[in-house]
């Protein structure tokens, strides 16, 4: 599957000048600074990079970019683990076990397994991308919007999964995201629930909205404490701790292993990046034999959610080099650099220009090995954070995420809806619902309402087109599965423990 000549002469590019590699080190450094930020994307700093892109040659560019994206994917985990602000979408996940350990003075184990579990989930994805480039390049070309919809569909049923005590509230948590979902112009062109405010045609913004939910809300539950760690023993940062988080990482392999594959085949799709952690997350719980200890500084929950994350940057450059379709705001930005210089992705730049896509993707395994240097120094700062004062760290941390909302919505609307849903947030704290089912309702209304409607426009209305799509029937099965097993798992412990019960007695 791989053409050996296409990456002999790829290694040729890549060793013939030392000039693609500078581009490395302050690439992974922008993307780790920028999502260390509540507030800032990655797509805003490859936005603002841009007009770099034209003197670069068109190798070097898209290395820098990647270098970014990459940087970025782990940056977000920063802020998740030590204060519980997801830095962006794909990072909500990471929160669950991530600041439970902070919070219980294990946050240099938290950067440490966020860390590794990112470089082994990139890792593995180019690794992928390299032996599959082609074969994920026909796959994703059969993909339409029945099997999208089923993703979609799959996503939603983490509602009923995810953490939280009380299923009903869980279920009226994820129906109220997926109205908000909604909000905005429907596929069919109709203005709904906007109350006349123009601001919200484009749906609520959605950056601001998931920082507000997790960040703002979080930082209120702070006010009135001293430390986010009270113990002063445990607030040190210690290097040989982070280390020690990086070598637990090793000991969940076949964790890391099921992130990578779920973040790099989900990654192909428009928005896979935030299905994947959160998918990944679900499905480690689902297979642990102890799932109650999720969600209470489970070292596993954070390999899960990171891995998936780090590894869907190869599922959505596999994507874009191979169909020229940006999956996310970031590959878009990237897809803008290839016009600059008068490229056109897709199909005929794999076919014309494959030594080239072997080149980055071998520069991006490389990557992995700077993004670890660079990453542990960058977490051993970061970790100084638990020091701060609260009456210091807490305005900071709010600042900046007003500031990142109003550069990212460009006006009011942002900040504003950073407020409302603080406050929203605050209350499904207070009153015990769960956040990220909310936020997974409205990460995937919008989606899989526009999946639901033009599947119904291809079958027009006839539900027997599906068996015509053998990838959508598999893929509902997987769901039907998915869903269907901890139940029989369940019942299946309750026998076995009836019947070691009765073979006592």
């Amino acid at each position: 599957m791989i053409d050996m000549h296409a990456l002999l002469s790829a290694l040729q590019m890549l060793g013939h000048s030392w000039q693609p590699w500078l581009v490395i080190v302050p690439g992974i450094l922008i993307g780790l600074t920028v999502h260390a930020v509540p507030g800032l994307t990655t797509s805003m700093a490859l936005a603002i990079c841009l007009p770099l892109i034209p003197y670069m040659d068109f190798l070097q560019a898209l290395i820098f970019m990647t270098a970014m994206y990459g940087g970025a994917l782990f940056g977000v985990a920063i802020p998740a683990v030590l204060l519980n602000v997801p830095g962006s979408a794909a990072a909500v996940g990471t929160t669950f076990d991530g600041f439970p350990m902070a919070q219980a003075g294990k946050h240099n184990e938290a950067l440490g397994l966020a860390l590794c579990s990112s470089c082994l989930g990139q890792f593995l994805a180019y690794l992928i991308l390299l032996a599959l480039a082609e074969p994920i390049a026909n796959f994703s070309m059969k993909l339409g919007p029945p099997e999208m919809l089923v993703v979609s569909l799959w996503g939603l049923a983490l509602i009923a999964r995810l953490r939280g005590r009380h299923l009903a509230r869980g279920l009226l948590a994820g129906v109220f995201g997926l109205l908000l979902g909604t909000v905005g112009m429907s596929a069919q062109g109709a203005a709904r629930g906007t109350f006349g405010m123009s601001d919200l045609l484009d749906g609520v913004p959605l950056v601001p909205a998931i920082v507000g939910l997790f960040a703002a809300a979080e930082l209120f539950n702070l006010v009135g404490r001293d430390y986010i760690v009270d113990d002063a023993t445990r607030r040190r940062v210690d290097g040989r701790r982070i280390l020690a988080g990086i070598v637990e990482t090793f000991r969940h392999p076949g964790t890391v292993l099921r992130g990578a594959l779920l973040g790099t085949g989900i990654g192909v799709l428009p928005g896979g990046h935030a299905i994947a952690n959160l998918l990944s997350y679900s499905e480690a719980r689902r297979a642990a034999r102890d799932p109650e200890r999720f969600g209470k500084g489970d070292p596993r929950g954070i390999v899960a959610a990171e891995s998936a994350n780090a590894s869907s940057e190869g599922g959505s450059m596999a994507t874009l080099l191979a169909l020229g379709i940006p999956t996310g705001g970031a590959t878009a930005v990237m897809l803008i650099a290839f016009g600059m210089h008068n490229i056109t992705g897709g199909p005929a730049f794999m076919r014309d220009h494959k030594d080239l896509v072997y080149a980055v993707i071998l520069s991006s395994l490389a990557q992995v090995f700077f993004l670890g240097v660079l990453g542990f120094g960058f977490i051993y700062i970061a970790g100084f954070t638990v020091k701060v004062r609260l009456r210091m760290l807490v305005p900071i941390v709010l600042g900046l995420a007003v500031i990142g909302s109003y550069a990212l919505a460009q006006n009011l609307a942002g900040p504003l809806t950073l407020g409302v849903f603080a406050v929203i947030g605050w209350l499904m704290q207070r009153f015990d619902y769960p956040v990220a089912a909310m936020v997974v309702g409205m990460l995937l209304g919008r989606e899989t309402e526009g999946a639901l409607l033009r599947s119904y426009q291809m079958s027009g209305g006839d539900l027997h087109y599906f068996l015509t799509r053998p990838i959508a029937l598999v893929l509902l099965g997987l769901l039907i599965v998915s869903l269907a097993w901890p139940l029989l798992r369940d019942r299946l412990k309750r026998r076995t423990r009836a019947a070691v019960l009765g073979d006592t007695h």
